[in-house]
């Protein structure tokens, strides 16, 4: 078990975080997870999602028992554990004691694109439904226990750049980086959550990281105050980020 890299790459909603997940399943040399909180996020906060009730009932709920599989043995022959998380799952109630065992990764992508994504399908976010507090929380926190700032990977120069900056987030982890990280054939996996029909559509289209392209749209008026919460805590990683 101390071989085992564990790779938590903790993203905010409406980024690239399961294509990230599709790019590293395609290394021989690894297994992932899909949002293994998600499950006690919906049962502690009584949010309603889409399919709330089934991601439940077939996941597990109990944050202590999803803590001990992320940080105990993994399949045989598999030398990495890549995790997908939310930052937001990472509720108060859960003890930071286990992510010290866990190698911590940041995917950001810029608010102002990010925003307009998430309002379409939550009208009344808050600053906390970004995951950008939790991420700058978890960020800091890991800085100061390794003595510097942790990998840091913008949605951005992913889509501008595959292989260069998924190149230099596997030299951080001390990693080769594999050709095959980006391509993927399409389709569903059975290591997708039972969330996938509502929120996957694109992905399982995908056969490989699209095209960035710039967004016109911006956040309404409305949500300027939120705006500018979110393009701070951004920024506060964006300066860390791999170049």
């Amino acid at each position: 078990m101390e071989s085992i890299l564990r790779i938590a790459m903790w993203s905010g909603p409406r980024n690239i975080s399961t294509a990230m997940m599709r790019s590293f399943e395609q290394r021989p040399d690894t297994i992932v997870c899909d949002e293994p909180l998600y499950a006690h996020y919906l049962k502690s906060t009584g949010i309603e999602h889409p399919g709330r009730e089934e991601v439940i009932a077939r996941h597990e709920s109990d944050w202590r028992k999803v803590a001990a599989w992320l940080t105990g043995p993994i399949e045989p022959g598999r030398s990495i554990f890549y995790q997908k998380h939310m930052s937001h799952h990472l509720l108060p109630e859960i003890s930071r004691d286990w992510l010290a065992k866990l190698t911590h990764c940041f995917l950001i992508r810029d608010p102002r694109e990010m925003l307009v994504s998430l309002l379409r399908v939550t009208p009344r976010a808050r600053l906390a439904d970004t995951g950008l507090p939790q991420q700058s929380e978890l960020f800091e926190q890991t800085a100061d226990r390794i003595g510097g700032p942790p990998p840091v990977v913008d949605a951005r120069d992913v889509l501008l750049n595959p292989r260069q900056t998924l190149t230099r987030l596997c030299e951080r982890l001390g990693l080769t980086f594999d050709g095959r990280m980006l391509r993927w054939p399409p389709g569903p996996r059975k290591t997708d959550g039972v969330w996938a029909p509502h929120w996957y559509a694109a992905v399982e289209r995908s056969t490989g990281f699209e095209r960035y392209r710039e967004r016109d749209e911006r956040p309404g008026a409305e949500h300027a105050e939120l705006l500018a919460q979110c393009v701070e805590l951004y920024e506060r990683l964006h300066r860390h980020r791999l170049r």
